[in-house]
């Protein structure tokens, strides 16, 4: 076997193995988030620097075997081995996801883009690729390009979640509903039973804006097994006594947690009807639009609450709302919200 061959398969083999004790390390994130999230940057740099020790060409050189002690060592030794040879994939990939780590938004939107480059097909990429574009933005919207790149996500394969999720949202914020809900609409005879449901409300909220009939949540989706959900976030919600004479009639109000820093669409949503204040809700997985975002992956949340007159799930002029609140994802207090602000 090749020399080259042979470090991309032990690379490759030990990648596997991290992603396996990623996975067994997770009660403990939940449990103690502090060791959990050290436990995680720990994590990273050993990825990073397997991947400089093994993946990259010149591994084997006695004088390349220099392992980097902190992940800011880590991403330096990476960009200057990609500055070598830039042909590397997975390379251009790594140092995207490190930048995110590191919230160095454009520079992971630049550095997908040079992996995109060497493999402009592959649907993951591509979203990944489009969702930092996004993230670089201060909109946190989706531009042209990285529309397109979704679009190509679904040729390449249809049912990728992510990429129909994304384009949907981007679709929303471009004020298309109809092309919204008719994007998300082929997810819900795939996903969970939690999941389904949360999506449903979406997509009803877009196609009320488009001027069409609610949809039922079809057979498949209502019997899937939902997603086993962990204690939750427990979250009150309370109301500002100035806004009482200012509340809407049959009015909806939208509890939800998105990643801090992240995109904004939710980890996890609920919406319940006006009712008296104050509302305590409890946000779990089971919550989440999509199965591939979850509550409990992100170390922390914003949570924050708005009263819609209209019933839709996207912010509307005139809605009342709180400031979004950050707090860990594994948060055993009450967080509590005041809506106490009129979107502008």
């Amino acid at each position: 076997m090749a020399l080259g061959s042979t470090a991309a398969f032990a690379a490759a083999g030990t990648a596997l193995a991290l992603f396996a004790l990623g996975y067994a390390l997770h009660p403990l994130w939940r449990a103690r988030p502090a060791l959990g999230a050290g436990l995680g940057v720990g994590l990273a740099l050993a990825t990073l620097a397997l991947y400089l020790g093994l993946g990259a060409p010149r591994a084997l050189q006695p004088e390349q075997r220099r392992a980097p002690q902190t992940l800011a060592d880590a991403v330096t030794q990476l960009e200057a081995e990609l500055d070598r040879d830039p042909n590397q994939i997975e390379g251009w990939r790594l140092l995207a996801s490190a930048y995110t780590a590191q919230g160095l938004a454009v520079k992971a939107r630049d550095a997908y883009a040079r992996a995109l480059k060497l493999a402009p097909d592959n649907p993951d990429l591509l979203a990944e690729a489009a969702e930092a574009r996004a993230l670089a933005t201060r909109e946190r919207r989706f531009d042209d390009d990285a529309v397109r790149m979704l679009e190509h996500a679904l040729e390449q394969q249809p049912m990728h979640q992510r990429a129909r999720w994304f384009l949907g949202i981007a679709q929303r914020q471009a004020d298309r509903p109809g092309d919204a809900a008719k994007t998300w609409e082929p997810l819900l005879g795939v996903v969970q039973a939690g999941t389904a449901a949360s999506l449903l409300e979406q997509i009803n909220g877009a196609r009320k804006d488009a001027g069409l009939e609610p949809l039922a949540l079809p057979a498949a989706g209502a019997a899937a097994t939902a997603p086993a959900a962990g204690p939750g976030l427990k979250v009150r919600v309370e109301l500002a006594p100035a806004l009482k004479a200012r509340l809407p009639a049959q009015a909806s109000v939208f509890v939800l947690a998105r990643r801090d820093g992240g995109p904004p669409m939710p980890l996890a949503v609920e919406k319940h009807p006006l009712a008296a204040f104050p509302l305590e809700v409890v946000l779990d997985d089971g919550d989440g639009p999509m199965p591939t975002m979850k509550l409990s992956q992100s170390p922390k949340v914003q949570v924050l609450a708005r009263i819609s007159a209209s019933g839709n799930a996207m912010p509307q002029p005139g809605d009342l709302a709180s400031a979004p609140k950050t707090v860990a994802s594994d948060s055993r207090d009450t967080v509590v919200v005041v809506i106490d602000r009129v979107v502008e």
